[in-house]
């Protein structure tokens, strides 16, 4: 099933039921009073805030979301039955932007946030009996509830993101460092999806790779950076087998502040990643020469290493205990 991380569709409201006209009967009078009750309240539409990230892929042939409407009212002046709300579950760190321009963002597990709502229920007759109108005859329809189109767009709530160039080792280490399987391979854009993974109860999250352009719409586009718009820290790979260090560094950065200037001002970790494939006697010398290139300590980071990779595992975990 393909990953949904935005949507459009409409949703509405039910509506209010209808007020009817019902008589008392009781022995030896047909019309003892007025006995309509109310009509019942429209159901409303709720977000409903869940850990299932891919809770959207279930809605992906799902045009309109629809409450149910109240019922009408009953005899002895009952209310009528209130309609079911309809209940759209959405990944926690979803915001929605209602056809009216107001926007919700659920933040929590189990957060419900009412964006329609149902519409109330009309009034029977016996709502206007009065001492003047000892017999009356009127009732009120239910109101419609209300409705309109919403535009669903999920912002991952993870711990740090991995960014970097398409092949920059974002998906080997997450996997390295996680039991997450990120599909690794030798081709650009082997992520089309972010990938999550647990790291000692800190999230950790793969982001698809940019490339230059990205926020102007060359290659994947740059709409996957919303995903690390929450993020406490950034983890910027850039790969030992590019030819200028300094240039993809900046590159990338270039692209964040493109899209939004807190991207850029986030807590940043630079990684050289893939320092296996240097000799060993130049692997240090290029880390101090690239650290150097961009004023910011410089972490060299290979996957195979067993050393290296537990040096930058016991790093980020205490960058990340520290933050908390």
């Amino acid at each position: 099933m393909a990953f949904i991380d935005e949507m459009h569709v409409k949703a509405q409201a039910g509506r209010g039921g209808d007020g009817v006209i019902r008589w008392l009967h009781l022995k030896g009078l047909e019309k003892a009073g007025p006995a309509g009750g109310d009509g019942g309240r429209g159901g409303d539409v709720i977000l409903l805030g869940v850990r299932d990230l891919s809770i959207l892929s279930s809605y992906q042939f799902t045009k309109s979301f629809r409450a149910e409407d109240g019922g009408a009212g009953e005899g002895n002046d009952k209310h009528g039955k209130n309609g079911e709300p309809m209940i759209i579950k959405v990944p926690v760190g979803t915001v929605v932007t209602t056809s009216t321009g107001e926007t919700y963002e659920v933040l929590h597990e189990g957060e419900e946030i009412i964006i329609y709502k149902g519409g109330s229920g009309g009034f029977g007759n016996a709502h206007f009996k009065s001492s003047v109108n000892r017999n009356p005859f009127e009732t009120t329809k239910g109101r419609a509830g209300q409705g309109g189109d919403i535009a669903i767009t999920l912002k991952l709530i993870a711990d740090a993101g991995f960014v970097g160039f398409p092949n920059a080792g974002k998906s080997s280490l997450l996997n390295a460092l996680t039991k997450a399987r990120s599909r690794v391979a030798a081709y650009p854009f082997t992520t089309l999806d972010p990938h999550l993974g647990d790291f000692y109860g800190f999230l950790l999250a793969d982001i698809p790779g940019l490339i230059e352009g990205a926020s102007a719409g060359r290659g994947l586009g740059s709409k996957f950076l919303r995903h690390i718009e929450r993020t406490r820290i950034l983890v910027h790979l850039v790969s030992a087998e590019q030819e200028d260090l300094e240039k993809s560094y900046r590159a990338i950065r270039d692209e964040l502040i493109s899209v939004d200037r807190g991207l850029a001002e986030k807590p940043e970790l630079v990684v050289l990643s893939k320092v296996d494939m240097l000799p060993p006697e130049e692997q240090g010398r290029v880390v101090k020469e690239f650290s150097d290139a961009i004023g910011k300590e410089v972490i060299p980071l290979s996957v195979i290493d067993d050393e290296l990779l537990k040096a930058f595992s016991d790093r980020l975990a205490k960058e990340l205990a520290e933050g908390r």
